[in-house]
């Protein structure tokens, strides 16, 4: 009876999280097609030049190079101290560390297909808030002192995780935008940049999907519901955020991945501020905070965590503000959780077919053009004269 009832849970759990998958399976594609394609034109080579400093333009540079840069935590993190070391400004390189995996086209798509357009739309204006706390607490707390010895420590060049892919640049340069695109080079680009992206993230999809799926079938609604404080609403909006990162921290899952979870936080009681909060806190989770030790020091990387935990709580806080003012909280349990619905023939499962073609094609040129070599270096520290296509821009 015993063994009968643990893998009759485990089949729920599996089932939720395939049900999940199924529901955004084609979202995924079309959110790393897109960032894909963003990157096949934007250069990672004269990112460093264009952050010298905190100003509010350079802040600003830093979130639009982000959003177009990789939506992989790991590979921010650690582009973000190669562009640290180059030259750019600290608080720069962290605004463009945030921006990477909370203003990248696939995280909007997912959000907005699980939880709707309102969380979407608070993904964007919560990281911008985020950002701009962050940046008054670097220039009220950070140090010069601070500052030179994340340098020295980020120039001994210890090993993080997703060094080569951080570091490699398969964009093309010259004509327009769209010729590039569409050109085979740009068609080889893309394919490069959407296979290894997918290669950088898929642990973290594929453990927040089960995780999902274990809490969504073994978790009752009622735990959640007393966790978050449900019946006292004043002291569930502040809970939330409060406890939003922390949940997120321990989850031990980053980017995308805590997507699904959030699906099942909402559902479960959670605040919408708490929600914002606890997307926002995928650049905490342990592993994470662990790579900032080995890049900026013990003090340092302390240091990051107090004040990236501030700015994800209090820009989750402003999100229910401004959501509660502008009556955009959507009502409670519509986070689109499949939990008793199945694989039909309707839209979902025509898009999935449709994009599975597309990401096959994709797959398909990477492959046929030379990536298997370079996903062997995904996690190898590379050269700064690295390059994605030498050899086979027009197979």
């Amino acid at each position: 009876m015993l063994i009968a009832s643990i893998g009759s849970a485990i089949a729920d759990a599996l089932h939720f999280a395939f049900l999940m998958t199924w529901e955004i399976l084609w979202a995924l594609v079309l959110g790393f097609a897109l960032s894909a394609a963003v990157q096949a034109v934007v250069s990672k080579s004269e990112m460093a030049r264009l952050l010298p400093d905190s100003s509010p333009r350079t802040l600003g540079i830093a979130c639009g190079l982000g959003a177009a840069s990789s939506s992989c935590s790991y590979a921010a993190v650690a582009l973000a101290r190669s562009m640290f070391v180059k030259g750019a400004n600290f608080t720069a390189s962290m605004a463009f560390e945030f921006a990477s995996t909370n203003l990248v086209i696939e995280l909007g798509v997912i959000l907005w297909l699980l939880l709707g357009w309102e969380f979407t739309l608070a993904e964007i204006v919560g990281g911008l808030i985020m950002i701009a706390i962050l940046s008054v607490l670097f220039r009220f707390f950070l140090s010069d002192r601070m500052v030179e010895e994340a340098r020295r420590q980020a120039e001994r060049g210890v090993l993080g995780s997703m060094e080569g892919h951080a570091t490699m640049d398969m964009s093309v340069t010259g004509g327009s935008v769209l010729s590039r695109v569409v050109s085979p080079r740009g068609f080889t680009a893309i394919s490069h940049s959407f296979v290894m992206e997918w290669a950088a993230v898929w642990k973290d999809i594929v453990g927040g999907l089960l995780i999902a799926g274990a809490i969504g079938a073994w978790v009752p609604e009622s735990f959640w519901q007393a966790f978050f404080a449900v019946d006292h609403p004043l002291v569930a909006k502040l809970w939330g955020p409060l406890v939003g990162p922390v949940v997120a921290a321990l989850s031990f899952v980053c980017s995308i991945g805590n997507i699904p979870l959030a699906a099942v936080l909402w559902n479960g009681g959670i605040s919408f501020g708490g929600v914002a909060s606890f997307i926002f806190a995928d650049l905490i989770v342990l592993p994470i905070l662990n790579i900032y030790r080995k890049y900026y020091g013990i003090k340092v990387s302390g240091f990051l965590l107090a004040t990236f935990y501030a700015a994800m709580v209090l820009a989750g806080y402003a999100v229910e503000i401004l959501f509660s003012v502008f009556g955009l909280i959507p009502e409670r349990h519509l986070g689109h959780v499949p939990m008793q619905s199945g694989v039909t023939l309707n839209y979902t499962t025509v898009l999935n077919v449709l994009f599975l073609f597309l990401a096959s094609a994709l797959v398909a040129r990477a492959i046929r053009t030379g990536v298997v070599p370079m996903l062997r270096m995904m996690n190898e520290p590379m050269g700064d004269d690295h390059g994605g296509h030498e050899g086979h821009d027009e197979m």
